[in-house]
């Protein structure tokens, strides 16, 4: 992903809000999960870090590994992350 990308996916994010929400219990199976389902459909997401803010950087490097998201950016303790759909017709972001 380029700058001219990143930027593009930043600005499209300003108007979301936090889908997944990483709590107490850390990164679960339940996490994964939803991060996975929720991209497929939205491609572009925000996912916000609750109580284990002081390992978002590797919780963010594992959701990317095990879903195939691209972490665009982290702030603060949200993290936007996307992943371009598998169906062209599906294409919300780039299409």
């Amino acid at each position: 992903m380029n700058s001219r990308e990143r930027s593009s996916l930043l600005k499209q994010s300003h108007t979301l809000g936090p889908r997944v929400w990483v709590g107490k219990n850390g990164l679960t199976d339940a996490v994964i999960d939803a991060v996975d389902s929720l991209v497929e459909k939205q491609e572009l997401m925000k996912i916000k870090f609750v109580d284990c803010k002081d390992s978002k950087k590797e919780i963010m490097e594992k959701i990317s590994e095990k879903t195939g998201v691209s972490v665009v950016k982290i702030i603060g303790n949200v993290a936007v992350v996307y992943r371009q759909a598998k169906d062209p017709d599906k294409r919300k972001v780039f299409p």
